[in-house]
């Protein structure tokens, strides 16, 4: 199916320009003739996809000024229309534009958001139809903005736990292999020349600067193709569910995924709740954000409980990630009929756990990224003067 753009004249004279949807151009004039209508222009209306995924940042900052607009009164088009003009991210901007013009032919906001996936989501979307059929868009808007604020506060606050010790990690590799290409071999040089025996942990330094230089390329092909297998292997539906599950389990960087899971899953699901998705929706988008296969099998698993007539909290105490709190609160909310009010409370406790456990794994992360720092290259200096103090004790 195409859209065309067309402009026809009525019986009574009036010209009537709207867009539908049709396979070819006969049959887009074959209904306007129908209708008893002459067709003045008709044309096929160029699609427009996003070229790129819109950041979470640009979405956070989209979203607030356009719940903002329309709280204020502003027209719903008129406020589309001043987005897409002030949007820097020339992605959002092209999308937005698309979004005027499908909301001027006749779409719904959600219908016309629906075709940009790469910069709506499943939740975006569904929780704008549940406020254009309530009415209420004006205020699904802010609290989606406030959700994806939270949201990416959260994930910022992850992804900051990783930069330091990838940082470390980084500038260790570098140190080592500058030392191992360059430093070491002027040592080895002047050994040899002096013909001294050398020590144990200066031959195994040295023949890791022998095979660095001779096998470099072996060393990044493996890397490489390490990098490779280990995305195919993830990409499997069992290779998914035992990284996932261990990473569930390392010391207390599992701590931290954990808990963010929790954070996400019970903010996610109590936003969609409280904005009218059905609760069957609400955990199918859920499980699709959950950024982990164990706990996303675990929501998929409440689903079906649900489905079935039963409780949500039953499935997730067996799959054993969802600590007993969140468990218990849970099963209040269902019985009290609050469920969305609980899920809100738990996602605020859990988003200062979260921010306790960042700071947890940053602390134990300094002390052992400083003493690993210590022994490789540490190490690797002193296997290099070890022959020096023997050669400086055989002249005293």
């Amino acid at each position: 199916m195409a859209t065309f753009t067309y402009t026809a004249r009525a019986l009574n004279g009036e010209l009537k320009t709207a867009s539908i949807e049709a396979a070819t151009r006969d049959d887009v004039i074959a209904q306007l003739k129908r209708q008893r209508m002459t067709v003045v222009k008709l044309e096929e209306a160029k699609k427009r996809k996003t070229k790129g995924k819109v950041s979470m940042r640009d979405m956070v900052i989209f979203t607030r000024q356009f719940s903002t607009m329309i709280n204020s009164g502003l027209p719903l088009v008129q406020a589309l229309d001043i987005l897409s003009k002030q949007s820097e991210n020339p992605n959002l901007k092209e999308v937005t534009k698309a979004v005027v013009y499908d909301v001027e032919s006749g779409h719904t906001v959600a219908d016309a958001l629906r075709k940009h996936p790469n910069a709506f989501t499943d939740l975006y979307v569904n929780m704008v139809a549940a406020g254009e059929a309530g009415g209420i868009l004006d205020t699904i808007l802010m609290r989606l903005a406030t959700f994806l604020e939270k949201n990416d506060a959260l994930v910022r606050k992850v992804k900051g736990a990783m930069i330091y010790p990838g940082v470390i990690m980084t500038v260790a590799g570098g140190a080592v292999t500058v030392l191992l290409l360059f430093v070491i071999p002027t040592f080895q040089r002047m050994f040899a020349e002096v013909g001294v025996p050398l020590p144990l942990p200066t031959r195994i330094v040295i023949s890791m600067s022998e095979f660095l230089q001779s096998y470099w390329w072996a060393i990044i092909a493996g890397i490489f193709g390490a990098s490779v297998l280990f995305k195919k292997y993830y990409a499997t539906n069992d290779g998914q569910k035992k990284i996932d599950a261990l990473a569930l389990k390392l010391p207390i960087l599992g701590d931290v995924l954990r808990k963010s899971a929790v954070s996400r899953f019970t903010r996610t699901l109590g936003t969609l709740i409280s904005s009218g998705v059905s609760i069957l929706e609400g955990l199918e988008i859920t499980a699709k954000t959950a950024g982990n296969r164990v706990i996303q099998d675990a929501i998929m698993e409440s689903r079906a409980s649900i489905a079935g007539g039963e409780t949500i909290a039953a499935p997730l105490q067996k799959s054993a990630v969802f600590p007993p709190m969140v468990i218990s609160m849970i099963s209040v909310g269902e019985q009290t009929g609050g469920l969305d009010e609980m899920l809100s409370k738990i996602a605020d406790f859990y988003d200062d756990e979260v921010d306790a456990a960042v700071s947890n794994l940053l602390a134990a992360m300094e002390p052992l990224m400083i003493v690993f720092l210590g022994v490789i290259v540490g190490g690797m200096v002193v296997s290099m003067y070890l022959p020096i103090f023997d050669m400086m004790n055989a002249v005293q």
